[in-house]
């Protein structure tokens, strides 16, 4: 049997690496994509140490809203088939919204980075994606479902419809669509120097288990969706959240 691909974008830090971890310990070749080929690399070799599977990662440096630079991802696949798809690149992007240019220039940044990496590194792989069982899997927010974060809020409540969508195209070739909306995640890149103690207690008492969730949570709901088990489970949005937002 070829050996099991699969592509994570954001791959090099917090959630996106842990899932590349967690796929290469159950056997996947995985590439890891993003803009920062330094923090790529030290994530792929980290990951294939702690794994124990030397050059299991593959680090592909590659700026997802730009089109051209899809072709690395491809060469870097190889012409195999792509058993997993994680779209995790994106981030809360702030900037000056005082002026509507601005507020244009903020709305256009949030979107490309949260919305357009995950169609266009999706697009790109879709002619290659295992028929049949591939997996597709989308990293959203719980700020998606509350609201509370402007245009991110808004970017990623869009990757919900789309997965509505790519879940019917896909569908008939048994390929799986399905999206991993986290709640608060402490040891990420995501908030930088803006969490502050407060802010961090406020969320982890808005939970119903009393802790902040890990990249690890979050791994295992994606490494959950790319196994057979869920071959059934399609079109759906995973809340893990340790229950700050219940169930809608």
């Amino acid at each position: 049997m070829d050996s099991r691909v699969a592509v994570v974008s954001g791959g090099g830090t917090g959630i996106g690496a842990a899932v590349a971890g967690s796929l290469v310990r159950d056997g996947y070749d995985v590439l890891i994509v993003g803009r920062r080929a330094d923090v790529l690399s030290a994530a792929a070799s980290q990951i294939s140490v702690d794994c124990g599977r030397p050059d299991a990662v593959t680090p592909v440096t590659a700026d997802l809203t730009e089109p051209e630079q899809l072709d690395r991802v491809l060469a870097a696949v190889g012409g195999r088939p792509v058993d997993v798809v994680v779209n995790n690149a994106g981030g809360y992007l702030g900037g000056d919204t005082s002026t509507l240019e601005g507020t244009a220039a903020h709305w256009r940044a949030n979107l490309d980075a949260n919305v357009l990496t995950a169609v266009l590194l999706t697009e790109a792989l879709r002619p290659v994606l295992r028929r049949p069982g591939g997996r597709v899997i989308l990293v959203s927010s719980i700020a998606a479902q509350r609201g509370g974060g402007g245009a991110y809020s808004a970017a990623k409540a869009a990757l919900h419809g789309w997965a509505y969508d790519l879940a019917a195209r896909l569908g008939p070739d048994q390929i799986t669509v399905n999206v991993v909306s986290p709640g608060y995640v402490a040891e990420t890149e995501f908030f930088g120097d803006r969490m502050t103690a407060e802010g961090h207690a406020q969320r982890v008492a808005a939970t119903l288990v009393g802790r902040a969730g890990l990249p690890d949570d979050i791994a295992e709901a994606a490494r959950y969706l790319a196994s057979p088990a869920a071959g059934y489970v399609t079109g759906q949005v995973l809340g893990v959240n340790g229950g700050s937002v219940l169930g809608r």
